[in-house]
């Protein structure tokens, strides 16, 4: 298992991370239709574009999941639906505090299974926003890292 920060994105990996991108949402995302998944799935690519450090993780020569940070902040972070649940995720997140210290992120209020993660891995909810970042009616929490834990 290898964690590599993506300096320059070419276009098969763009594919290949969109394809976890959406494999990720439709796995945990059940509160999004169809035609909501395909409308932000155009969007995504762009979000690669925007982040300071976009790290992936490989196992086996496959990319398992991938995570974009802006300073201190994960703005992205997904796994693909079949390597859920394997590990791929903790050690990715754990990477991003050791390396890039990332204490701050956001989340899906309804996504339970990635709030508790988030909680299991030491963050908790400083704010709640009742829509997402397009004023969707999506609950956001905003979480930090509890630095006394």
């Amino acid at each position: 298992m290898q964690i590599k920060e993506i300096i320059k994105l070419n276009q098969s990996t763009e594919q290949e991370l969109l394809t976890i991108w959406e494999s990720s949402v439709r796995a945990t995302h059940k509160f999004l239709n169809n035609d909501e998944i395909l409308q932000i799935r155009n969007y995504v690519p762009q979000a690669f574009k925007q982040v300071e450090h976009l790290l992936i993780i490989i196992d086996h020569e496959q990319i398992k999941g991938f995570m974009g940070i802006n300073g201190q902040k994960v703005e992205i972070f997904f796994i693909n639906a079949k390597a859920r649940g394997k590990g791929y995720g903790r050690k990715l997140l754990n990477y991003g505090m050791q390396k890039l210290n990332i204490d701050e992120l956001a989340v899906n209020e309804q996504n339970p299974k990635a709030v508790g993660f988030y909680e299991h891995m030491g963050f908790k909810v400083v704010e709640r926003s009742a829509t997402d970042d397009q004023g969707n009616p999506y609950p956001i929490l905003r979480m930090k890292l509890d630095k006394e834990k």
